[in-house]
């Protein structure tokens, strides 16, 4: 198939709907199974770029240069490691991302985690529980970045983006055909080798291929010099919550980025820590590129084996105590209110307890890897709750556009967004009381009994998103339906075509109450005459344009609720 047809087919397969990739598979013969996204990366992987072996095998022989091109070709995340890029390309080719979750994990055998293990180069050794913590691992690092192409190339605004298709070079050629060739060759000896360089003149002539592949590495920032001031012997008895606040911004953060890195230690006065001094922020900057060469040493240790009998018995003691530590996290989390910096710092204090070695980065990397596995489970659960959802609806409804209200409204909105709970209880009793009914009475009830708890909710901003709020409560709680809740009057909002028939309508209007004619009359006492003899019917003339105008009201009333 020629570049251009192929070139087109990729665009058409970016966009094709599941129907349409049906059709394409019978077209030539491949399965028809499966979501849109496998038969999408099925067909894309067999037509477009079938000059490449996408078994597990030909990934790992991919160069690094030439993956991130495949990837894109895909329409998925092409950044991150080779490793990280490998795993994702496996994972797009052979599994859906709706099916294969951390979630769905335990529903596989030890075999079949073993399996995944082996095609992801993860470690295979270990219980079936330490099998699938490696996985889930994985699936969770990767979590969006495979299973979906990304939404321009999807739906794409104007002339589908037209992607270079790779074609493999000729390392890869050699790397794939000698992944089963026997070494036939001998190695010859070094002093061999240093005979035949010192024969060459012109080292520059030389033609070396490289076939390792090699990675882009940024050079890491130092550590600053950190003098001993007072400030810093003051934050040194807080170094478990600057470790943990450093945890926390290396999830999303770079070193690297230095813009990034002075906006995080300034942030950290809000937390009580005197960051003014140079040398205490220089203190938080040098625990921070200590943090980060720990959790890339702990990321390489979750996946590498034992080095040390040390080592080895500290992995035993957390595997033993991993159902303990999972048990007590909820629980943690929950007693912080959400605060992630001290459900972190107690995590590590209750490993402490439990006599975990976390100066090793095997141990501390699992600790925290675990803990971070539980936080992505507990926004995947939080998104699913009724409870959550409503209590989501009910505060885009408090806030929407609060950012032009005066700065003791936004205060004031907050204090309610934190007392939601609150909020609901009184919604609740009060429609009990009532029976169900939410009129003037529930809603003025709702308003005095606020301003009695000193939320000052009793002005033309703030009251009428307090009783719209109250009424999506009482709708969500089953109290009253849902056509019973007040509206906010966002402006008027009509369609298109609504908008021009209003237009059409008010030209009509203008147009009748124009004056009829500037022509001068010759009898004036005629015009008078004919004035007062037609007085009757401009009445009714001008009650018929009223009535037009009050039907033209009545209808931008309705277009609004």
């Amino acid at each position: 198939m020629q570049l251009n047809d192929k070139q087109s087919l990729l665009s058409e397969l970016h966009q094709a709907r599941l129907d349409r990739l049906k059709e394409i598979c019978a077209e030539h013969g491949l399965s028809r199974n499966g979501s849109v996204e496998v038969l999408r990366g099925r067909l894309i992987a067999d037509l477009v770029l079938d000059d490449w072996d996408f078994s597990p095998e030909g990934i790992d022989s991919i160069l690094n240069n030439d993956i991130g091109q495949v990837l894109a070709v895909f329409g998925v995340k092409k950044s991150g490691s080779i490793r990280e890029r490998r795993q994702r390309l496996f994972l797009h080719l052979n599994h859906d991302a709706k099916q294969l979750t951390p979630e769905k994990l335990d529903i596989l055998s030890r075999d079949q985690l073993h399996d995944l293990c082996s095609k992801l180069d993860l470690p295979r050794s270990g219980a079936k529980q330490a099998l699938l913590m490696r996985v889930a691992g994985v699936l969770t690092s990767q979590s969006g970045s495979w299973g979906v192409i990304k939404k321009s190339l999807r739906r794409p605004r104007g002339e589908p983006k037209l992607i270079n298709i790779p074609s493999p070079s000729e390392d890869y050629d050699n790397i794939t055909s000698q992944v089963s060739a026997p070494v036939t060759q001998q190695v010859p000896v070094i002093s061999e080798e240093i005979e035949i360089m010192e024969d060459i003149e012109d080292v520059s002539e030389v033609e070396i291929i490289d076939i390792a592949p090699r990675a882009i590495v940024e050079p890491l920032p130092i550590a600053p010099v950190v003098e001993l001031t007072e400030s810093v012997i003051e934050i040194e008895g807080r170094t478990a919550e600057i470790d943990a606040l450093c945890r926390d911004y290396l999830l999303v953060g770079s070193i690297s980025d230095s813009e990034d890195v002075n906006a995080f230690i300034s942030s950290l006065s809000a937390h009580g820590l005197p960051v003014n001094d140079s040398n205490a922020a220089d203190y938080v900057k040098a625990r921070l590129i200590s943090l980060d060469a720990m959790a890339r040493a702990e990321k390489e240790a979750i996946h590498s084996m034992p080095n040390s009998w040390r080592e080895r018995e500290a992995l035993r003691g957390f595997e033993e105590a991993r159902n303990i530590l999972r048990e007590v996290l909820p629980e943690m989390i929950k007693s912080t209110e959400g605060n992630m910096v001290k459900a972190r710092m107690a995590f590590e204090e209750k490993a402490r307890e439990l006599n975990l070695d976390l100066r090793l980065p095997s141990v501390s990397g699992r600790l925290h890897a675990l803990f971070d596995l539980q936080i992505s489970l507990d926004e995947e659960i939080a998104a699913s709750d009724p409870k959550t959802a409503r209590r989501t609806r009910v505060i885009r409804l408090l806030q929407h556009g609060s950012i032009h209200l005066q700065a003791g409204e936004r205060r004031t909105l907050d204090r309610l967004e934190r007392n939601i709970d609150g909020l609901e209880q009184l919604v609740e009793a009060i429609l009990e009381k009532s029976e169900g009914s939410y009129g003037d009475t529930q809603q003025t009830l709702v308003i005095r009994f606020l301003e009695k708890k000193g939320y000052d909710v009793n002005n033309s901003e703030l009251r009428p998103r307090v009783v719209a709020a109250a009424g999506v409560i009482g709708a969500e709680l089953g109290y009253i339906s849902p056509s019973e809740i007040p509206r906010i009057a966002p402006g008027i909002k009509v369609s298109d075509t609504e908008v021009d028939s209003i237009i059409a309508d008010l030209k009509r209007l203008a147009q009748q109450f124009k004056a009829v004619s500037d022509e001068p009359v010759a009898d004036e006492e005629l015009e008078l005459a004919e004035s007062v003899a037609d007085a009757a019917d401009r009445v009714s003339s001008v009650r018929s344009r009223i009535d037009g105008v009050d039907d033209l009201l009545a209808r931008l009333n309705i277009s609004n609720n």
